[in-house]
């Protein structure tokens, strides 16, 4: 997978600390094999690892991997919503890898190892063979509607209406404090933190990139948390945490970007241990008509919801 892109920062930074925390399933010591294999160039020329990047560098970026025979095949229990010949739409639990990522035991226990499974031979040819059929880029701790295509020809329709923004995205969320304004639009350019290659910011980011969404508040609880319905235009990483949190509203049991009182709160009283954020839509347009696909939400949220009697 080629990317070629702009930098837009404020001071010069070494290529493989700014490169590491752009790509953050990579180590630095990673990016720094990829500089030294000629697979890294700024402004039409490759470069050591130590080279300082200023604003305004053309960068083109070649990552290759090379371990998809280490990737094997696993059953494993998913709630499958949706299946045909092209596509499946499956409502993902929280705590379960997309894909394989650098760590102990890092080939085992992902989607992809229960979509080779699942799918055998039934699979795009084209696409980032780490991810097979897989377009979207989700948090391990969120639980999700998510789309795997099983065709060449839906996974460019896929990447094409989500490119264009022809996709309907909404999400469920419960937030620390009450949010006042009933419905809202968070407007900001968020990407990489620069002093932290694990987090996204809204406050001088790396390479910033606009990211829009919307909220609607549903309900209030115990009068200190807030239940919201979400809706994304952009599809950035981690853009409603980050949204979110930089308003002072954070996602119960973010343990990135939450407060870890209310965290520590949540967890006692409701055995909640993962932030309370949930994909349960998606509308768009399949097989010349309007769909509208649902995932019911994960037990551990509904028991602060049913407690209420707001479900």
């Amino acid at each position: 997978m080629i990317y070629n892109f702009c930098t837009f920062i404020e001071k010069q930074q070494r290529v493989d600390m700014y490169l590491s925390a752009l790509f953050n399933d990579f180590s630095r010591s990673y990016i720094q094999k990829m500089i030294d294999r000629w697979q890294v160039s700024i402004n039409g020329i490759t470069i050591s690892k130590n080279l300082k990047i200023k604003n305004r560098d053309i960068v083109n970026v070649e990552i290759t991997i090379e371990k998809l025979m280490e990737i094997a095949p696993e059953k494993m229990d998913f709630d499958i919503v949706y299946e045909d010949d092209e596509l499946i739409v499956l409502n993902k639990e929280a705590g379960i890898n997309v894909h394989p990522v650098p760590g102990e035991n890092w080939n085992k226990n992902t989607l992809v190892n229960w979509v080779l499974s699942h799918c055998k031979d039934k699979l795009p040819s084209i696409w980032w063979v780490e991810r097979p059929g897989i377009i979207h880029r989700l948090d391990k701790d969120t639980s999700w509607l998510i789309m795997i295509a099983k065709s060449d020809s839906m996974m460019n329709y896929l990447a094409d209406i989500i490119k264009n923004r022809n996709i309907d995205k909404y999400y469920i969320a419960i937030v620390f404090w009450k949010i006042k304004d009933r419905e809202f639009k968070i407007e900001s350019y968020i990407w990489r933190d620069p002093n932290n290659r694990l987090k996204m910011t809204a406050l001088n980011p790396v390479n910033p990139k606009i990211a829009i969404t919307y909220w609607t508040v549903l309900e209030y609880i115990e009068n200190k948390y807030t239940l919201v319905k979400l809706k994304i235009e952009t599809g950035r990483t981690h853009q409603i945490r980050v949204h979110l949190s930089s308003i002072g509203y954070p996602i119960l049991w973010d343990k990135t970007y939450g407060n870890l009182r209310v965290n520590k709160e949540a967890a006692t009283i409701y055995q909640l241990h993962r932030q309370a954020l949930h994909a349960y839509q998606l509308d768009l347009k399949l097989y010349w008509k309007d769909i509208q696909f649902k995932a019911e939400i994960k037990d551990d949220m509904k028991r602060i919801i049913w407690d209420l009697g707001i479900i």
